[in-house]
């Protein structure tokens, strides 16, 4: 970065990111990320071009800030250019502004000397950034929340971190398999974050590349499902979503689909079923839906609330058409879907799935699997699709006509001769209710979690007033 773009960077709210391509359009994400790792960060850059070689040093520091008992938000900055003529390099702004800036960096960082800390730029190059975090938050018992020590390759979640000791051969397997290891191993997660990444690309983490993982490579008995997602009968986009039991099942008690959008992953191993289909796993690339803004969550928008109605569906098929290969018993297709069930399909715009032979892997390359395994795809393929989405196909093409995007003013007709069940009806006017009152405590939920954030602060703050009114006393021998 050059000394404007730093200057933007380490400033709050400020952000040229307009487009929806881009990743972060609010301004704030690398203060609040940087902030939640630690009291301080330390920001230094080199920035070419058209042969003009700057370095600049920001300094964004929390303990400045509480002990110096500032209302704005300072953030000292130091920027050199490098003069040709004179081969060294030159001061940008006044001397008056730079002694100042540059006593608060030797005061509020770990470097005592102005050539302590040019010497950081040595390993940078002539373009890169360089961030160095320091005063890593504890927990309430005084250590560190981030755990250096278990792995010297790795940096995990300490309070997260379960121990195993004596226990079950299955209960071994669902601790440290990486469907578990990613909510607090760093290197876990940034193992499966990318569904692709260049080949020029490296993460590098305590000097060691993080390598890649292929989810689709950890599954067995893999399919392929084709969604169409619409909205108010305009087609979006299409997924391809891929399906299986992880190689561990029936051991593992893990399941849920991993959803990327743009090529981040933004759900890992989100649930959309219930417990009883253990084991099924599935990937998929959602660029239709928009993420949250801190990339943890969709909107949920009606898009979304369509998708997850799919994916339960494609869970729940899934297992009862390859249950027995685990070792479960064997499910017996369901009964034939009603006129009514088929109009609902038909109204959250559901796609009548396709089952691609094994060859097609538009997403994923999977594993080779046994003869058996093979066979019985070949099998399966060369009949089409199973009797259960054969039962769904006629089902959605019968006569159903009427139904629009506004669920509150929609209209079915249906043909005389079929009495639509006012039970069914009633069930799903329920389930409605039901799932506007979870969304409502879900936003509850996100507003106490703001409230507990902002405690947490103003407990901080607290402690950091306390800190240096003790010291203040102490140092008056008043104690």
């Amino acid at each position: 970065m050059d000394p404007e773009a730093m200057r933007r960077c380490m400033s709050f709210g400020f952000s040229e990111k307009m487009s929806k391509l881009a990743v972060g359009r609010y301004g704030n994400g690398f203060k609040t990320g940087t902030m939640r790792l630690g009291a301080d960060a330390i920001v230094f850059s080199h920035h070419l071009n058209n042969g003009i070689l700057t370095q600049s040093i920001g300094l964004l520091s929390y303990t400045f800030l509480m002990r110096m008992q500032l209302h704005r938000i300072v953030v000292p900055m130091v920027s050199y250019e490098f003069n040709t003529s004179s081969g060294s390099f030159k001061i940008l702004n006044s001397e008056e502004h730079h002694m100042s800036n540059l006593s608060i960096l030797l005061h509020w960082s770990p470097y005592s000397s102005e050539k302590e800390l040019l010497d950081q730029f040595l390993d940078i190059g002539s373009h890169g950034t360089k961030i160095i975090l320091y005063n890593l938050w504890c927990n309430d018992d005084g250590n560190l929340e981030l755990d250096f020590d278990t792995d010297q390759e790795d940096i995990r979640i300490a309070r997260d971190i379960k121990k195993v000791g004596k226990v079950s051969t299955w209960k071994t397997v669902n601790e440290q398999h990486f469907a578990n290891q990613f909510r607090y191993s760093l290197r876990v997660y940034l193992s499966i974050l990318y569904l692709r990444i260049p080949e020029s690309f490296k993460i590098i983490l305590r000097g060691e590349v993080v390598k890649l993982r292929n989810i689709a490579d950890d599954l067995k008995y893999i399919q392929y499902i084709l969604y169409r997602p619409q909205s108010c009968g305009s087609q979006e986009a299409t997924v391809v979503t891929t399906i299986g039991f992880l190689k561990e099942a029936p051991e593992v008690n893990i399941q849920g689909f991993n959803v990327y959008h743009k090529n981040r992953l933004i759900l890992p191993f989100w649930q959309v079923a219930n417990n009883k289909v253990r084991g099924v796993v599935g990937i998929l690339e959602a660029d239709f839906v928009e993420p949250t803004h801190n990339k943890q969550d969709f909107e949920r928008t009606s898009l979304f609330q369509k998708l997850e109605v799919r994916l339960r569906q494609m869970t729940m098929e899934y297992w009862h058409c390859h249950c027995h290969l685990i070792g479960y018993r064997e499910m017996k297709p369901q009964a034939q879907a009603s006129p009514l069930e088929a109009s609902l399909q038909k109204s959250t715009g559901i796609e009548k799935p396709v089952a691609f032979n094994k060859s097609f892997s538009p997403v994923l390359s999977p594993n080779t699997q046994s003869r058996s395994d093979q066979e019985y795809l070949t099998k399966r393929n060369a009949h089409g699709l199973t009797d259960l989405q054969k039962l769904k196909r006629q089902t959605t093409e019968e006569n159903v006509t009427g139904v629009g995007c506004n669920h509150n003013s929609q209209t079915m007709a249906y043909p005389a001769d079929q009495v639509v069940d006012q039970q069914a009806i009633k069930l799903i006017q329920v389930n409605k209710k039901l799932h506007d009152d979870c969304l409502k405590y879900e936003n509850a939920e996100k507003e106490l979690n703001h409230k507990v954030m902002h405690l947490r602060i103003k407990i901080e703050e607290a402690k950091h007033e306390h800190n240096r009114i003790l010291a203040e006393i102490q140092s008056l021998d008043i104690m």
